[in-house]
């Protein structure tokens, strides 16, 4: 063969290799005690309806601190409502997500904002880079499985204690646990641009009291539950949002 020809066929054979698909490599199998540890997650929440509780958040984000109390509602799969109090119980700010929208409106500048309620508009506004159905599962001290779950394993235990790792189709979460009863006490989920980091607080019995929670660049802050009550149902009126006809309104998409 002359020297072109065996440089062209040099040339399409690199340009075949190059064209031919990356198999990625099988995942390794779910052993007993990951398929166990998910199936009790995935039971915990299939079972949350929702939470209500008196709310005391701050947070804390470029050097400016804030500090926020009201009421907190919270229902699956992805409803949430706080609404920020006075300290002489007049409404400050309210923030409803619902039905796959986001609306906040602030009552002393008469002004809303108005998005689709995604991981994004949701960090825009509230900080937290978290969908709605994660959002709820983050109050709720649940954990909520990826979708579309490719993987899970149980990881050796590090100073938090031993924890279950699961890989979804753009997410990943690592789940700190009670591998006996299912109930969380951290998560890391991390997606998108930002990781969340979540760690909770819980009486003796286990019953949430709130969490600390610091998002990686952006913001950090604690929430504390007063007088929580969980699954003693809520109407779905209340993650209604009547904006005022006055009121200034922006859109984002």
């Amino acid at each position: 063969m002359s020297a072109p020809r065996r440089l062209t066929s040099a040339i399409l054979l690199l340009a075949l290799a190059g064209c031919a698909p990356v198999t990625a490599p099988p995942a390794p199998p779910v052993t007993d005690e990951a398929r166990r540890a998910l199936a009790l997650l995935t039971e915990r929440w299939q079972a949350f309806t929702d939470l209500r509780a008196l709310a005391d958040v701050r947070l804390e984000r470029g050097g400016q601190r804030h500090r926020l109390q009201g009421v907190l509602l919270a229902q699956a799969p992805g409803s949430v409502r706080f609404e920020a109090l006075s300290p002489f119980g007049q409404p400050l700010l309210a923030v409803v997500i619902h039905g796959g929208e986001l609306t906040a409106y602030d009552a002393v500048a008469n002004e809303a904002v108005v998005a689709p309620a995604t991981a994004d508009t949701v960090e825009r506004l509230l900080g937290l880079p978290l969908a709605p159905t994660l959002l709820v599962g983050v109050l709720a001290g649940r954990a909520v499985p990826p979708a579309e779950l490719r993987e899970a394993r149980v990881l050796p235990a590090d100073e938090h204690g031993p924890s279950l790792e699961l890989v979804g189709a753009d997410q990943r979460q690592r789940v700190w646990m009670d591998f006996a009863t299912g109930v969380v006490t951290r998560v890391e989920i991390a997606g998108g641009r930002r990781v969340v980091q979540v760690a909770y607080r819980r009486d003796p019995a286990a019953m949430l009291e709130g969490f600390d929670f610091a998002v990686a660049g952006g913001v950090a802050g604690t929430v504390r539950y007063r007088d929580p009550v969980a699954d003693g149902g809520i109407d779905p009126e209340r993650f209604r949002l009547e904006v005022p006809e006055r009121a200034r309104v922006r859109r984002l998409r």
